[in-house]
């Protein structure tokens, strides 16, 4: 199983940026794909993004498209989620997780390994 480590996370102004990162370890997830997803306080965790085994099938929630990216470094076990013109509704902890396809993804019940501790992000309005 992969054990995965989020981190980056912070306080930043609407409008702002920032840049969250998550690490594998145990196990090379360079063969599945990985997504980012969040759970702003009492609510239910949410896809946000995900992207294929070699970072060629991407997809994003309406809500951050045109201004999250998600990108992977597969030598580095690491998944990256670059947000850009944060919106105080974007305030959440986000979560990684990998998954057999990024579309599965969309649904947080398909990711495959057991959720980190989450890296928190709050967007001041």
């Amino acid at each position: 199983q992969v054990r995965l480590e989020e981190s980056g996370g912070g306080l930043v102004q609407a409008g702002g940026s920032l840049s969250v990162s998550c690490a594998a370890f145990g196990r090379a997830a360079s063969d599945r794909a990985m997504g980012w997803f969040r759970q702003a306080p009492g609510k239910e965790r949410e896809f946000v993004a995900s992207i294929g085994w070699n970072g060629e099938e991407i997809f994003y929630a309406e809500s951050v498209k045109g201004r999250f990216t998600i990108s992977r470094d597969n030598a580095n076990n690491i998944v990256l989620l670059q947000m850009e013109n944060v919106r105080p509704e974007d305030t959440a902890v986000y979560y990684c997780n990998t998954g057999w396809a990024g579309e599965l993804l969309i649904n947080p019940l398909n990711a495959l390994d057991a959720w980190g501790q989450g890296t928190l992000v709050t967007v001041s309005s």
